[in-house]
């Protein structure tokens, strides 16, 4: 048995990417982190193949779908700059 077929190894990675998320923030590794438990998760319950590089697929696919959606709640807006259209020192 490869030790990418063990679901803890998932799991583990996760927790070191989301760590790695705190000491570098931009949403990209907690994308990463959210897809190796999410692949940890289906290898528990016995949902994800055997095979190493579908597993990889489904890292990939699944990191993918976590960024989108990290980056459309919390992540950038249209126009990256604040724009201050009033001052308060004005009134």
């Amino acid at each position: 048995m490869a030790i990418w077929t063990i679901w803890w190894v998932w799991v583990l990675a996760g927790v070191v990417l989301a760590g790695l998320e705190i000491t570098l923030p931009g949403f990209v590794f907690l994308g990463f982190a959210l897809g190796a438990v999410g692949n940890g998760a289906l290898l528990a319950f016995g949902l994800a193949p055997d095979n190493v590089a579908l597993l990889a697929l489904i890292f990939a696919v699944l990191s993918l779908v976590a960024w989108l959606i990290l980056r459309r709640l919390v992540g950038v807006t249209k126009s990256q700059v604040k724009v201050w259209k009033d001052d308060i020192n004005d009134l």
